[in-house]
């Protein structure tokens, strides 16, 4: 059995908003992309919502914010997967509470702090029938890649 890797808190500004889970940081000299921790958001190409999430995340982290980012590994695509605060909020939970995310359970043991809100946050969301869950069938974003990297195959 390992180890757990305790996360380590970084203090990061904000560069840009790539999409509704993705941003360019600046921590110390260098500029790093992170991913939002634990949580999956519509992909652009999924319209609106992909558009939506994006501008909202764009909103609660405007380039030049202050942030502190709870580091919880390298993903395979070199970014940094982390959970990104403002103050003492969490973006992540913020981006499932007004469903602009989804929560995406099968990385949810990097946030044991926060899961419990992350998964009341998508409940409330979705019986709230809030932005990405008010559609009648919404493509969660992870079936979506895997579709689209279907048909290009």
């Amino acid at each position: 059995m390992s180890l757990p890797v305790f996360a380590k808190n970084l203090t990061a500004t904000v560069v840009s908003v790539g999409d509704g889970d993705t941003i360019r940081v600046r921590t110390g000299n260098k500029t790093v992309t992170v991913r939002l921790a634990c949580i999956d958001a519509p992909e652009m190409k999924q319209s609106p919502w992909g558009q939506q999430s994006s501008a909202r995340l764009k909103q609660l982290l405007p380039v030049g914010q202050g942030i502190t980012l709870r580091t919880i590994e390298t993903d395979k695509y070199k970014r940094l997967v982390a959970e990104v605060f403002v103050e003492n909020r969490s973006v992540n939970v913020s981006m499932v509470q007004e469903g602009q995310a989804v929560v995406y359970r099968q990385y949810l043991k990097g946030c044991s702090e926060s899961k419990d809100s992350l998964l009341q946050g998508e409940n409330t969301a979705k019986q709230q029938r809030l932005a990405f869950w008010s559609q009648a069938n919404p493509v969660m974003p992870w079936d979506f890649r895997h579709r689209a990297r279907v048909l290009t195959l």
